[in-house]
């Protein structure tokens, strides 16, 4: 099995680390605020059948960002994505974005439909979709306050109870343990940049119902009334769609590899 390589891209306002690996058709795997090394465990199974590509977003890990002030705007986001598809120009491809990366991918359908063939938005956390919009919009308000007021560690905390993942970073598994400058670095742009602008996206959907484009909607099995997986079920709703459910929660690709790179081909072909 290959060993990915390792690419740079200078974009405006920014220079995007990203990595490929395999061969045969492309298949970009996005994340936020999660990077590329969050797909280690599936990418080698999907480039055994693909061409995998994946990346580091804007301002974290190994990508760097000329304006540290400035907010993840899932627009932005899917222009990043559009020029690495182009730089690694395979044509039109396959895009599976998790989370806030499933958001990235519809922004990228929204604005840029001949660069994707078939998009799955697995778990996208679109909090306006909700019934209960309102207050889903103010339980994530409150995460963000209350990193400004009280830090990551209050934050992830907060996270946790409204949405029912657990993803704080590595070094933040207990209040005790000093988190890394990564870690710390990584809470610093996911809250006060990244969140807000991610959760409160308003979708085109005349733009997706345009776009010639196979859009599915994924869900985990073992997220079921998480906040993520209820928005993926609203999702799949307002476009008229069934949800697919992949293995696991939330990070299924990461606990799940192997199942879930199975379900990823089935759903692709």
């Amino acid at each position: 099995m290959s060993s990915p390589t390792s690419h740079t891209l200078n974009v405006p306002g920014a220079c995007l680390y990203y990595e490929a690996q395999g061969s045969g058709p492309a298949l970009m795997l996005v994340g936020h605020p999660m990077g590329a090394s969050g797909f280690a465990a599936i990418a080698p199974l999907l480039a055994e059948d693909y061409t995998v590509v994946t990346f580091d977003p804007r301002g974290f890990a190994r990508s760097t960002i000329d304006d540290p002030d400035q907010d993840a705007e899932p627009d932005l986001l899917a222009d990043d994505a559009r020029r690495v598809l182009e730089a690694v120009g395979e044509g039109p491809a396959h895009v599976f974005g998790s989370s806030g990366g499933a958001v990235t991918g519809l922004a990228l359908v929204a604005h840029y439909p001949g660069h994707v063939q078939t998009l799955v938005a697995h778990e996208p956390p679109l909090a306006l979709l909700l019934p209960e919009a309102e207050e889903a919009r103010a339980g994530m308000q409150e995460i963000y306050d209350t990193y400004r007021e009280s830090g990551d560690w209050a934050a992830w905390r907060r996270f946790s109870t409204i949405t029912g993942i657990n993803m704080r970073p590595p070094g933040e598994e207990a209040a005790s343990q000093s988190p890394s400058a990564e870690a710390l670095a990584t809470s610093e742009r996911f809250f006060r940049h990244g969140l807000l602008p991610i959760v409160l996206y308003q979708l085109d959907f005349s733009a997706l119902q345009r776009a010639p484009v196979r859009v599915v909607v994924a869900g985990g099995t073992t997220s079921k009334g998480q906040f993520a997986q209820r928005t993926a079920v609203a999702l799949a709703e307002r476009l008229d769609t069934p949800l697919i459910e992949f293995p696991g929660g939330h990070a299924g690709f990461a606990s799940d590899s192997k199942d879930f790179a199975d379900v990823v081909r089935r759903t692709l072909t």
